[in-house]
């Protein structure tokens, strides 16, 4: 494999490449280190801890030299860290989410169960040796709880969407409301509580979408914006009052921490990373950014890469030294089809909508499916749809009238037609690949597959991601020859951790954690396309090699086919 190199949160050696003799397999962008960050914290070690929702594990990073160090493993107790902080006593106090449950992690590394009765706890905060939490839901509340088991005490009740909260240098808990009512434009407001109870009161009104508060070692306060400006509002609370703003393009910030020299470090739930950000607005980045997932993948006519990648569109651009662009913040987006100037979408909410690329706005097309994913243009112009936890294949034609083209399935994750229309779907539950038939249950094209997922067709080839087995697998739609045509592809969790279960969907009416999907498709210059998610990247796979790929995997066994 080649291009863009170095080490990730697949594989921290760097070493393992993915290998093919019949593909050339190169990255359009450069591997994350992060599945996302979320909350940040310095610990007692000096590094800056970062929750990553998304993996369900928890990093340490050297402010200095970037290395990072995954300290809470995402096969551990903890399944879906958002926020963290650190007692007096050097414990790790977790948020865990979409299980809501909090926890403490001591000094030797031992887990306990603090509280298991939070909804959807996110911003969590100490103050010595108190420990404060709030929930991420609407009317949430923010509570103090006692890991020596006493019951918790609510402080305060009515947060719109709790999350990152401080204490201040007036001894008061500050906190921001990231919505207002049903409306996620209506945002804008920081409130503070004193930690022993009392009368909430807002101390801060008209800020842009507002999603963590921090106070630097002065005691000035900033507060992050979600929005794709990466907008940090700076407010002199107790002196003149004056308010700054600094845009500094980190899309979809989370959270921030100040070092003892008063440098401060942002994290970003859209593209992970962690950055420093400067006074002026200057940014350096100490862990790059990059793909959360990527989820699915696509391209347009013109060549132009597209992205699914949870909370975003995205497109890798490997001519300008492997950045990523963000095109629109389209949160929990899945499964991605491009047409014309169009993109289509699946949504974890359960939708499917229509992007305009050009006009940056959004339709629905259909809404209350089951966890749809992969998503392709139908030669007829509708979109069809795998709607993975209803067992089924659907239709979306034009006037946004839905129609069932298969059901009875197991856990189809992706759809492909061939040059002829017919269309087919993997089955990741069956281990199989199916074809959908015009009058009759569907049909087996290949089965005994370990987890297939994305799926494409180039000419009379079908092409298949094991995830599994990490490998590429081509079935002749001629003569039914099914061989291996690439392996140690970095798609699921990193090598020798274990993969959890299926994954909330939902936890109290707010999005759970995403099933991983790696996505493929073809271009029209004969490539393909991959989602690698297992490290961050889209990999571009091209033919013919009229030498095996210098790094490439050994000849695959019998079981190829």
């Amino acid at each position: 494999m080649t291009g863009m190199g170095r080490t990730s949160r697949y594989d921290a050696t760097g070493e393992r490449q993915a290998g093919s003799a019949r593909w050339a397999v190169e990255r359009l962008n450069p591997p994350n280190r992060l599945w996302g960050s979320n909350g940040v914290a310095f610990g007692p070690d000096g590094r800056l801890y970062v929750a990553q929702f998304l993996a369900g594990q928890i990093s340490a990073v050297d402010p200095g030299t970037g290395d990072v160090e995954v300290v809470v493993p995402m096969d551990g107790p903890v399944q879906s860290p958002d926020d963290l902080a650190f007692g007096a006593d050097g414990s790790m106090y977790i948020a865990d989410l979409v299980p809501g449950r909090v926890w403490r992690r001591s000094p030797q590394g031992e887990y306990t169960l603090v509280s298991g009765e939070v909804a959807n706890p996110n911003g969590i905060t100490c103050v010595g040796d108190r420990l404060f939490v709030n929930e991420m839901k609407p009317d949430g509340r923010l509570l103090e709880l006692f890991p020596d088991g006493r019951d918790p005490v609510v402080l305060t009740e009515g947060l719109a969407l709790g999350n990152a909260m401080q204490r201040g240098p007036d001894g008061y808990l500050y906190y921001p409301h990231m919505m207002s009512g049903q409306n996620p434009l209506l945002t804008g407001q920081v409130w503070r509580i004193p930690p022993d109870g009392g009368t909430p009161e807002v101390v801060a009104d008209d800020v842009h979408q507002p999603v963590a508060v921090r106070f630097d070692q002065g005691g000035v306060l900033h507060v992050l914006s979600r929005g794709p400006e990466g907008i940090v509002t700076r407010i002199d609370l107790h002196g003149s009052g004056s308010r700054t703003l600094v845009t500094s393009g980190v899309v979809g910030l989370d959270n921030a921490a100040f070092d003892a020299g008063n440098r401060m470090f942002v994290s970003s739930y859209a593209s992970g990373g962690v950055t420093e950000l400067h006074p002026d607005g200057r940014t350096r980045e100490i862990v790059p950014r990059g793909l959360d997932g990527p989820y699915g993948v696509t391209i347009d006519l013109g060549g132009r890469v597209y992205a699914a990648d949870h909370y975003r569109i995205a497109t890798p651009e490997p001519s300008r030294e492997g950045t990523v662009t963000t095109h629109s913040l389209l949160h929990f987006s899945h499964g991605i089809a491009a047409d014309g100037e169009l993109l289509h979408l699946t949504s974890q909410f359960g939708q499917v909508q229509t992007y305009d690329l050009r006009a940056g706005t959004t339709r629905e097309r259909a809404g209350g499916l089951r966890r749809p994913l992969g998503i392709t243009v139908a030669p007829d112009g509708s979109l069809v749809v795998a709607e993975s936890d209803a067992g089924r294949v659907v239709a979306v034609d034009a006037n946004d009238a839905l129609t069932v083209l298969a059901d009875g399935l197991q856990q189809p994750v992706d759809v492909a037609f061939d040059a002829e229309g017919r269309c087919y779907v993997t089955d990741e539950r069956r281990g199989a690949v199916l074809r959908i038939e015009a009058d009759g249950p569907p049909s087996v094209v290949v089965d005994g597959l370990d987890g297939p997922q994305g799926l494409a067709v180039l000419g009379d080839e079908l092409f298949t991601v094991e995830t599994g087995r990490r490998r590429l697998r081509a079935v002749s739609l001629t003569t039914g020859e099914i061989r291996t045509d690439a392996e140690d592809l970095p798609v699921g969790p990193p090598p020798g951790a274990v993969p959890r279960t299926e994954p909330a969907l939902f936890a109290n009416g707010m999005p759970g954690m995403a099933r991983r999907f790696a996505g493929l498709a073809p271009a029209p210059d004969g490539t393909l396309l991959l989602s690698a998610n297992g490290e961050g990247t889209v990999l571009r796979l091209r033919r013919p090699v009229r030498t095996p790929n210098p790094v490439s995997a050994p000849s695959p066994g019998p079981d190829a086919g």
